[in-house]
């Protein structure tokens, strides 16, 4: 008995398709290449270019080092007594974080001190 539908054929890709498939991978290598080239490797004109840091807050450039880790250190201890202060208020892993934040500036504080004793030994 006759079939009124033949099978389909074994190979259903024709050698056009593969190579369509081909070079859109071919393409897709080279978009990924220049990507990377552009995002690791910038161009010489933005890599030679300064960075000219904000002039909004500017530090005298004439402040002596003293100066400078005396401030430091009132800064860290403010930050610390705000942090305690905060830490009051809350409960739980959020009162544990800020907790986390007051010993890493009170960590600080300990540095910079150091840094001022290194500076003018008192005794």
């Amino acid at each position: 008995m006759d079939k009124l539908i033949p099978d389909p054929p074994f190979n259903t890709t024709t050698p056009n398709a593969e190579a369509l498939r081909s070079e859109a991978l071919l393409k897709d290598r080279e978009a990924i290449k220049r990507a990377l080239d552009y995002y690791l490797d910038p161009p010489k004109p933005y890599a030679a270019k300064p960075r000219r840091p904000s002039t909004m807050y500017l530090v005298a450039p004439d402040m002596d080092t003293e100066s400078l880790l005396a401030q430091a250190c009132e800064s860290l201890a403010s930050a610390s007594v705000l942090a305690s202060d905060f830490a009051t208020n809350l409960i739980g892993p959020q009162r544990n974080t800020v907790l986390a934040i007051q010993q890493i500036i009170m960590l600080a504080e300990l540095a910079v001190n150091r840094a001022l004793d290194n500076v003018d030994p008192q005794a």
